[in-house]
């Protein structure tokens, strides 16, 4: 079997350089018209969140008129807007005629994963 030197002279190394994607958040944005009952059934049906992370979602979009659903690549954040779009109305209130609004923006760590308040009516509007 023969062996293969190479000269370190002459060699050249190429360094992938791997740059993390940029990723996006999800952002519910506040209305009058959906119950906390809704934000919760949505954070569990489209982003698989527990019923407790759902109900933190639906004070902090109360209180601060925003939050944070996920973060992830932008295709993913895509998806998950349009899922949130198609969720619907909310049954409970008769007002609502549609979806929450939600959009997608560049993620800027620490907005988004800050505690939320606790408290809040469960049975209140989320907006």
């Amino acid at each position: 079997m023969a062996t293969m030197t190479t000269n370190p002279e002459t060699q050249t190394r190429t360094e992938q350089q791997t740059k993390r994607p940029w990723l996006w958040n999800v952002v519910l944005l506040n209305d009058e018209a959906h119950t906390y009952e809704y934000v919760i059934d949505l954070c569990q049906k489209v982003f698989a969140h527990t019923v407790e992370r759902g109900h933190t979602i639906a004070c902090r979009v109360d209180k601060q008129g925003r939050a944070v659903l996920l973060t992830t690549h932008k295709e993913l954040a895509e998806l998950k807007c349009e899922q949130v779009i198609t969720f619907g109305k909310d049954h409970l209130i008769a007002q609502s005629k549609g979806a929450m609004s939600v959009i997608i923006e560049p993620a800027e760590f620490g907005d988004g994963d800050e505690p939320v308040e606790k408290g809040g009516d469960a049975g209140g509007t989320a907006g």
